[in-house]
């Protein structure tokens, strides 16, 4: 081969995507001058039947280049990123691995939750495996602790904080930096390892290359030479994967000298042939299997399959005669568009699902802004916006992802909006504590009161003042809480101290009272037991000896007045056993209440009394009057009828009510 020949070789097969006739040259040159006849014959026809401006032709011209040119560019991206996939797997040969790792809805997760996630990943899995899984999990939890720590910032801002003293951590913040510095250690780790590993093996790749080099142009005997190219394949198969960034120069500078190789082998064509006949039949089987993967429903699977392939076709198999080269790439080209396409469509139906959590997130944005957009007038309204907005909150969070170019809106907006509530909120609780403040003010000088008094001798005087206090003690609101407990228990003392002093001192001027509650507790007993005369003078005539009796026992103090009424019900079943009429028995029990007044001498009391009963015979008379009226709406005035017969039964009751009444006033009139 002249040196001509071999640099013209070299400049064709440097080409990444060689792209040579599939048709011999003659058949070519008559092709073309057909189609040009054709293209002048239709140019021809279409002037004759419709003129056209040149200007036309220039304008349907360009639309047709920038056509062909917007073609070219998807062809290319596309190449381009299945490049770019297979550098990445083949840098990392266990990459396939993370392919079987689910990658969970993190963005649903609580940060607890996160946490526990990434712990089991760093345990459990490969570490080149869960990077894409990592970054995910850590994006969503400085997210979710970014949001909690504004609101943290916020609240202590409110509460007069300076923004340079604010520090702001929490224990499962701490784990999670914990479990991601593991993470990172053990990354490295394997960086550091594979990075070594890369650099040997491109080290060993750049000599296999420079070998090859070395056996174009060799005068040894062709068959060894394609021997010890064989052998050169199968190390280059061997070799291990190389740094991403190397990947398609080194390949492309291999794949040129593997050309040029077997253009050398011209010489013995046999060997040639037959080696390019065995590559035709490999690649053909990948065609066929590209195209199968264009009907695969498995997405995903289908892609990686399809990486598998391309880095068959690029590292496995060597190339083609050249008049196939075009024509099988072409195919698999189509292929790779095919299945290209159903990814692309793949993630547009995604994104559709998308679009749904992104209505989703919006209404629940919507909502969360109504209530901040309400006032809050109450703790209780306050603690039940805060649930509902903690509810809305976690269907955020679990609504799913929403399209890439809107997630930092949507997740800004949401933020703010619960900021706004949060304001709010915050707000009103500082309002609510600037209240607090005051009814601690307002309580502390209710203590200082009641400390001041609780040892004041004079207690007619002081009493009054320390019953006010403990009625404004009762009008006063809340207080902050960690002051609610240390100043009552300062009230509490002093109010306790002064009344047990007081109950002290009235014990002691009560003494008698004492001695009278004691013998009317033994008498009280002895009338329960009692036993009537059968004679009804004699009965009534005990009876009221021993109501005597009880009036001498005197008086008894004011917390221990409840005798008197145990008394009293047991005077009622004594006068039921002499059936005694009402009114009789009634004016029997009051001698004790009148003594009672009589003893006093209290002329207010008396007075109170009086108004008391002549209310008693004013409001007695009206209900006799109204049960009167009533009897005029009955059609059948006829006492055999039950409603008549109870309202003159009520009548009835009522006159002897206001007789008895009308008494106890006389007697009461008689002190």
């Amino acid at each position: 081969m002249s040196d001509k020949e071999t640099h013209e070789n070299e400049n064709e097969e440097k080409k990444i995507n060689p792209t040579p006739s599939t048709e011999p040259k003659e058949n070519s040159d008559k092709d073309a001058n057909l189609e040009e006849a054709m293209v002048e014959e239709a140019d021809f026809e279409r002037n004759e039947e419709t003129p056209v401006s040149a200007e036309e032709d220039k304008k349907e011209a360009e639309g047709e280049e920038k056509e062909n040119s917007k073609e070219k560019e998807e062809g290319t991206d596309m190449h381009k990123e299945m490049d770019d996939a297979i550098a990445e797997e083949s840098e990392d040969e266990d990459s396939g691995k993370k392919h079987d790792i689910e990658m969970k809805d993190y963005h649903a997760m609580s940060m607890k939750d996160l946490v526990n996630e990434l712990q089991s990943l760093v345990k459990k899995e490969k570490i080149q495996a869960i990077k894409d899984h990592v970054e995910e999990i850590k994006t969503e939890f400085n997210a979710k602790f970014e949001e909690e720590m504004e609101q943290k910032k916020e609240d202590f801002l409110e509460e007069g904080g300076n923004i340079i003293d604010f520090q702001y951590s929490t224990p499962v913040k701490k784990e999670f930096n914990s479990a991601y510095f593991e993470y990172k250690e053990k990354r490295n780790l394997h960086y550091q390892k594979l990075k070594q590993n890369l650099n040997e093996n491109l080290n060993r790749r750049l000599a296999i290359i420079e070998e090859l080099k070395g056996m174009i142009g060799a005068g040894a005997d062709m068959n060894a030479n394609f021997k010890e190219f064989k052998e050169l394949q199968e190390r280059w198969k061997k070799a291990g994967a190389i740094p991403r960034d190397q990947y398609n120069t080194v390949w492309n500078n291999y794949h040129h000298h593997v050309e040029h190789f077997y253009d050398f082998l011209h010489l013995d064509r046999e060997f040639r042939d037959m080696d390019f006949k065995h590559n035709l039949e490999q690649k053909l089987k990948m065609i066929t299997r590209a195209e199968e993967l264009a009907q695969e429903t498995n997405i995903n699977r289908a892609f990686r399959e399809l990486q598998m392939l391309h880095k068959m076709w690029k590292e496995d198999v060597g190339p083609v005669e050249k008049q196939y080269r075009e024509d099988i790439w072409g195919k698999f080209s189509e292929a790779t568009k095919k299945i290209h396409e159903n990814r692309q469509a793949h993630f547009a139906e995604l994104d559709k699902d998308k679009e749904k959590n992104l209505e989703s997130k919006n209404d629940l944005i919507s909502q969360i802004q109504e209530f901040a957009s309400l006032d809050i007038t109450s703790h209780n309204q306050a603690q039940q916006r805060i649930k509902k907005i903690e509810a809305l909150r976690e269907q955020f969070f679990k609504a799913g992802k929403v399209p890439r170019n809107v997630n930092e809106e949507t997740w800004s907006k949401f933020k703010e909006t619960v900021r706004e509530f949060n304001r709010k909120k915050n707000a009103y609780y500082k309002n609510l504590k600037k209240e607090q403040y005051q009814n601690l003010e307002k309580k502390l000088e209710l203590v200082e009161i009641a400390e001041d008094n609780k040892d004041n001798k004079d207690m007619e005087a002081t009493t009054p003042i320390m019953k006010k206090v403990q009625s404004e003690w009762r009008k006063v609101g809340h207080v902050p809480r960690k002051d609610s407990d240390k100043i009552w228990k300062r009230f509490k003392k002093a109010c306790n101290h002064y009344f047990d002093r007081l109950h002290s001192k009235q014990d002691e001027e009560n003494k008698e009272g004492i001695e009278a509650f004691e013998k009317k507790k033994k008498m009280l007993e002895e009338v329960k037991e009692l036993k009537l005369p059968k004679e009804h003078k004699e009965a009534l005539a005990l009876i009221k000896t021993k109501i005597s009796e009880w009036k001498e026992l005197g008086r008894v103090p004011y917390k221990m007045k409840y005798i008197e009424g145990k008394f009293n019900k047991v005077l009622d079943h004594l006068f039921n056993e002499l059936d005694l009429s009402k009114k009789d028995s009634e004016m029997l029990k009051y001698e004790n209440r009148l003594q009672a007044l009589d003893d006093a001498d209290d002329t207010e009391k008396i007075r109170k009394e009086q108004f008391f009963i002549r209310k008693r015979i004013d409001e007695t008379k009206a209900e006799i009057r109204q049960l009167e009226n009533n009897m005029q709406f009955f059609s059948n005035a006829d006492e055999s009828n039950p409603l008549f017969k109870e309202v003159l039964k009520n009548i009835e009751r009522h006159k002897q009510e206001l007789e008895t009444w009308k008494a106890k006033l006389k007697k009461l009139r008689a002190l």
